[in-house]
């Protein structure tokens, strides 16, 4: 029976929201002590950054060698690509109807900071065919010192092929990686110590940067997205979730912690760490973990990919209420289908979601301004649609292991409870035992 917590004791998420919540008065009441707080933020996101590499190849490289195939792998990254276009295609329909639905953009005068527009400018979405010779890494070194999760996989899946192939030759290789995806999922939960701080921060330097002027011109285009995102994820994720059974209470009680540090560092780098351990917990076999959330960071971007669909179709509205032109739908849905392919070049892209509308207006000949004038509220969109992001992958993993037929209810059932220590504990004895009879 696990021993009772004292009345003072503070969950995690408990400290994170008391975190949050620091942080927003810190901002509102002190912005220029908020704004030098910015140090904590990075100092947790570096702690976040440095586990990703050594955790990915871990997980990936245990999951296929100690047990896959690369059948299973193919298949399984089949099954998740099918998934990923089809989910985000949806999200993108979804923020086109809500945006011509609330039409944010009327009234709105194009003007904004061109050098940051400039900035923007100097980085461009790849195109399909740069994608694909992007994910195969000339030096592996470089890849993880940039965190370029694409790569990562990438050479992690043909690594793995290659030490299940070795035989007993490549086992002290195997036993490496189950180790260095273990401990790096302790480290995890050591650098989430840190959470409360890293995120009260991170909102601290937001409110104290921002203020809440910035709201009153954008804040139809925020609200927006806002209400975009809120009607796919009940409405499209919440039937997904329906048609893989899953069990929605214990998912969300899973996915908070990563789901509320994607929302305040509006980094998905940030809560990737611990949206894979959660998975695995609650029931997702740890080489579809390893494979579909780190893919899914390239590839199924939920609120991004709507986001963009809204930042777009605002942008044409603004314009037309300048210069009187019509965007007409047959050039929207043009435009959601030129969305749809260049999205998929967000991976290892700075300030992508912004360079991929950046490049989406200058093909369409809308005006570039727009971009500026989106620049000074994109933080705000970027908290929910990171957040979202993460939510979505986290039930694609779900989707993927159902499709398989992998998925482990009874994990599901008892996660969060002391049933999950013993259960954990009883994995952890057969596993020992296991390794003691391949030693005889």
């Amino acid at each position: 029976m696990a021993d009772k917590k004292p009345w003072w004791y503070l969950s995690l998420t408990k400290q994170i929201l008391i975190g949050l919540v620091a942080g927003i008065l810190l901002g509102w009441l002190a912005p220029d002590w908020a704004k030098e707080t910015i140090f904590l933020r990075t100092i947790f996101l570096n702690l976040i950054k440095v586990i990703i590499a050594p955790l990915i190849f871990g997980s990936i490289v245990s999951g296929i060698a100690g047990g896959g195939s690369a059948k299973k792998v193919g298949r399984i990254g089949i099954k998740a690509l099918i998934y990923f276009e089809i989910v985000t295609t949806i999200a993108l329909v979804v923020g086109l109807v809500v945006v011509n639905t609330t039409k944010p953009g009327y009234g709105v005068e194009l003007k904004g900071d061109m050098v940051q527009m400039g900035q923007i400018a100097e980085n461009h979405p790849m195109t399909l065919t740069e994608t694909i010779v992007h994910a195969f890494p000339s030096n592996i070194i470089d890849s993880m010192l940039r965190n370029d999760v694409l790569q990562i996989v990438v050479f992690s899946v043909f690594f793995a092929f290659a030490v299940s192939a070795m035989g007993k030759k490549g086992q002290p290789i195997l036993d490496f990686a189950d180790s260095l995806s273990q401990v790096m999922f302790k480290f995890t939960s050591y650098v989430m110590m840190f959470a409360p701080y890293g995120i009260g921060a991170a909102m601290a330097t937001t409110i104290g940067h921002m203020g809440v002027g910035v709201l009153v011109n954008l804040g139809m285009l925020v609200g927006t997205l806002y209400l975009a995102l809120i009607i796919f994820v009940v409405i499209v994720l919440g039937t997904v979730a329906y048609i893989v059974k899953l069990p929605v209470k214990q998912y969300l009680k899973a996915i908070r912690e990563p789901f509320t540090l994607a929302f305040v560092t509006t980094s998905s780098e940030s809560a990737l760490p611990k949206l894979m351990e959660v998975m695995e917990r609650i029931g997702v076999p740890k080489r579809i973990v390893g494979f579909v959330i780190p893919t899914g960071y390239s590839f199924n971007l939920d609120g991004s990919t709507l986001y963009l669909a809204v930042a777009a179709i605002f942008v044409a509205q603004a314009a037309e209420s300048t210069s009187g032109v019509h965007f007409d739908i047959g050039q929207q849905v043009m435009l959601l289908l030129t969305l749809m392919i260049t999205s998929k070049g967000i991976a290892a892209v700075p300030r992508a979601s912004l360079v991929i509308l950046f490049a989406a207006l200058h093909s369409f000949g809308l005006p570039l301004e727009g971009v500026a004038v989106i620049f000074a509220v994109d933080e705000l969109m970027d908290m929910a649609r990171t957040s979202v992001n993460v939510l979505g992958n986290g039930l694609a993993c779900v989707v993927v292991a159902r499709w398989e037929g992998e998925f482990d209810d009874h994990k599901a059932r008892v996660f969060g409870t002391p049933e999950e220590v013993l259960l954990e504990t009883e994995e952890g004895n057969l596993a020992f035992a296991q390794d003691a009879s391949k030693g005889e």
